[in-house]
């Protein structure tokens, strides 16, 4: 259970009952600053997060981060005795996030109708590809297919090559951390009128947003942006840059202070001069021109004295890390960007930080995911009060596990 020193959200119970990849996120990040986070799987194949990624042994690793700070109760809603189990759970909880397909749980029985008739005050996140009415509500959906229609896969990659999707998560990050602070205004809405409400996050809402001005320009220019590859439309020189000792470094010139010190710093000051170096977009024009002058320069150093002389000129660039070099940046070490945490089963490990630092309630990692159904016996036995017997009975049928 939180307590008072775990982060601004400490008392607040949270039922988690989503699955890859969105839902579980909000429900981290909730759980990271205090919440109670009870996380409720099928008490057969539990979270697919469980298999997801690789594994030390039979341990996921993936599942220790995304399911730290969250009791797991093994618990099946289809069955009618879960559904009364998981209303009585309802009943006492502040937010429900979940992931099904819309009306799964106006068949199950315990549609928001339900519960927030026994409970007013209750926040029900509903996370799914494309929202919860509409021509595409009812389609299964994945950050793959958002990431493709947002137009994030449209601008990524090379002028010449194909659209590019991340390798990772993107989308359903981006909508993770948006379905937090989606929840975090329906709570501050609760405090002025005490009353709950259902929130709708689509996967592809948040990702549109954090793709850019793509929709605006082409209904106010009739255009579509294109893939530049490394390069921006932007600013220039901006791309990167491979170092005489193998690594690639990347530059920013948004500012365009900055853009006169790069210039300055790699020999080509005379630049500075020319009328179209003035705007970022009109250097994006020359992208050619300033791009081999950076690329000379930096070809011809090491990594580190092209970090140090970018440094000392008060220019910005950024090295190009493989995940096992960020662990070990003064910068990430200064701000404990990555922490570790003590695992039941695999010991000291590793692992990224909460994802803000607040001054008087700072939060913290409680624990690393748990095993399926760990907690089962504690939440519903000791804290909701099934007798033993119905709770071997429900096991025995594979309702709770």
């Amino acid at each position: 259970m939180s307590t008072g020193n775990d982060g601004p959200l400490a008392g607040l119970r949270v039922l988690d009952v989503s699955t890859i990849l969105a839902g579980p996120l909000v429900a981290q990040v909730l759980g990271d600053f205090g919440a109670d986070v009870i996380k409720i799987e099928h008490p057969g194949r539990g979270d697919g997060m469980r298999g997801h990624g690789l594994a030390k042994g039979d341990q996921p690793l993936w599942w220790k981060m995304v399911g730290r700070n969250k009791r797991t109760v093994g618990l099946y809603l289809g069955d009618t005795e879960g559904a009364r189990i998981f209303r009585k759970l309802a009943a006492s909880a502040d937010v429900i996030i979940e992931n099904f397909r819309p009306g799964t749980l106006e068949r199950w029985g315990v549609g928001y109708d339900v519960l927030s008739a026994d409970n007013p005050g209750l926040i029900l996140l509903r996370v799914t590809g494309f929202g919860q009415t509409g021509p595409y509500a009812s389609r299964p959906a994945f950050g793959t297919l958002v990431e493709s229609m947002s137009g994030f896969a449209h601008l990524t990659g090379e002028p010449d090559g194909p659209p590019t999707l991340p390798a990772f998560g993107l989308a359903d990050s981006i909508a993770g951390m948006a379905g937090a602070a989606a929840v975090s205004m329906a709570l501050y809405q609760r405090e002025r009128d005490g009353r709950g409400q259902d929130i709708d996050l689509d996967l592809l809402s948040p990702i549109m947003t954090a793709v850019g001005p793509g929709v605006i320009y082409a209904d106010q220019l009739g255009i579509d942006q294109e893939r530049t590859g490394n390069r921006s439309a932007n600013n220039a020189p901006r791309n990167t840059y491979r170092t005489a000792d193998g690594h690639w470094v990347a530059i920013s010139t948004s500012a365009d202070s900055i853009a006169r010190r790069v210039m300055t710093l790699v020999g080509h000051p005379e630049v500075i001069d020319e009328p179209w170096f003035a705007t970022g977009r009109q250097r994006a024009q020359h992208a050619d021109l300033l791009d081999g002058y950076v690329a000379d320069w930096i070809g011809a150093r090491a990594r580190e004295e092209v970090l140090r002389a970018f440094a000392e000129a008060g220019a910005a660039v950024g090295p190009v890390y493989k995940p096992s070099e960020l662990l070990d940046d003064p910068q990430v070490r200064a701000l404990e960007l990555v922490t570790t945490v003590e695992d039941a089963d695999l010991g000291p490990m590793r692992m990224q930080n909460l994802l803000w630092r607040m001054g008087r309630t700072p939060g913290r990692i409680r624990f690393t995911g748990r095993a399926l159904g760990a907690d089962t016996d504690a939440v519903l036995g000791d804290e909701l009060g099934v007798p033993k017997e119905e709770l071997a009975a429900l096991r025995e049928r594979g309702v709770v596990g």
